[in-house]
């Protein structure tokens, strides 16, 4: 059990599968409102979900999950859980998030915790290295300490284990501006966050980054930037692997993460939502080819109601998981993509993940690869 994750591509040997135990509902706070604001990533407002008419002074506005949905997520990550075993890699599993577990809180404010779901967020694998990266969202401050025993057996066979600087997560720690100016969102009319509530706890902008904003390709690190926080948490990550790694910088490819944007398949081929992704990328990574899929089909999801929040677009489905440079899981409901890349010669290995849109990820999400055959290459 030893810590070695360079890539999303080289052959996978161990990983870590989220819980999706007891996940009942959201915290509709600003910290939430925030970091969904443009989830939706693209180009039509009717996949906007609903927004909250009007903010209290800091409190949240819970809002329930349908039972049935919250069921079968359940089973659907327990399946890809037994899937990958089955296939011969050794599944770690994080501690499941207590039935009724007490709400959580920081400094000035309280939020009610989520599973340890789409662990690929607050954490991030470099090589030999766990950092557990700066949370976003109130609900999920100490999601992490969920995956704590399996990062402690990581670090008593020799991995190095860093944390970035938490942030108080105040209101006034966040940068809104990009929020405020409907002409450069990335999604489609979306109600401004313009109410940030004062608190004796500020200390003005913090940094914030998560692991699923960086595409690992060996030596070099691609980091997605969207707003000033983002780039705080990124000059602290260069910083902490100056000499190790070279970090690129990109400017607003998504809100936050690119992983349902832009994965990289195997050495010289990226699958990308769209080609003009290329232009956003460094000179030495635009050479490599672009697989693109074709447009989602609306009748391959769920139908929902105005009562569920969707968090996704449709798009989420790119969110693949390669389990090497020939095989990938892949959401069975997307055939589109299934017959994209099986003409590109890929092994394609369908798995059921039914409610995508309302949880906030796909099968790279939920999953974090601490043991793959890749090393520090220069794949340039």
């Amino acid at each position: 059990m030893h810590l070695n994750s360079y890539d999303d591509f080289t052959r996978l040997s161990e990983i870590v599968v989220g819980s999706a135990a007891h996940y009942l509902g959201h915290d509709r706070d600003l910290t939430f409102e925030l970091f969904f604001h443009e989830a939706i990533g693209g180009y039509r407002s009717d996949w906007a979900y609903p927004r909250l008419a009007a903010r209290s002074t800091g409190q949240a506005q819970r809002w329930k999950i349908n039972q049935q949905y919250t069921e079968e997520l359940h089973e659907d990550v327990e399946n890809l859980a037994t899937t990958l075993a089955a296939l011969g890699i050794t599944v770690h599993r994080p501690l499941p998030l207590p039935e009724n577990a007490e709400p959580i809180g920081g400094l000035g404010w309280q939020a009610a915790p989520i599973p340890a779901l789409n662990i690929r967020d607050n954490t991030l694998i470099l090589g030999n290295e766990i950092i557990e990266t700066a949370p976003a969202i109130r609900s999920r401050y100490l999601e992490t300490r969920l995956l704590t025993p399996v990062f402690r057996r990581y670090f008593d066979t020799g991995a190095r284990w860093s944390t970035m600087p938490r942030p108080t997560l105040t209101d006034t720690s966040f940068d809104l501006s990009y929020t405020r100016n409907t002409a450069t969102t990335l999604g489609g009319p979306t109600e401004p966050i313009t109410d940030p509530q004062p608190s004796p706890y500020d200390v003005g902008p913090e940094m914030m980054l998560d692991g699923a904003q960086v595409l690992r390709l060996g030596q070099d690190l691609i980091v997605n930037i969207a707003q000033d926080n983002h780039r705080l948490g990124a000059d602290w990550l260069e910083r902490h692997l100056a000499g190790r790694f070279r970090l690129h910088r990109v400017w607003r490819m998504a809100d936050n993460h690119i992983d349902s944007m832009l994965l990289a398949l195997k050495p010289g081929m990226f699958l990308a939502r769209h080609a003009g992704l290329r232009d956003m990328l460094p000179d030495a990574f635009r050479t490599w080819r672009f697989i693109v899929p074709p447009e989602p089909d609306p009748g391959s999801f769920p139908a929902y109601t105005d009562t569920d929040l969707v968090l996704t677009s449709p798009y989420i489905d790119i969110n693949v998981l390669s389990l090497d440079e020939q095989r990938v899981l892949v959401n069975t409901d997307c055939t589109g993509l299934i017959k994209t890349l099986e003409n590109q010669r890929f092994t394609v290995i369908p798995v059921q993940h039914r409610h995508r849109r309302l949880f906030g990820g796909g099968f790279h999400c939920f999953t974090l690869d601490t043991c793959r055959t890749g090393g520090r290459e220069d794949y340039r």
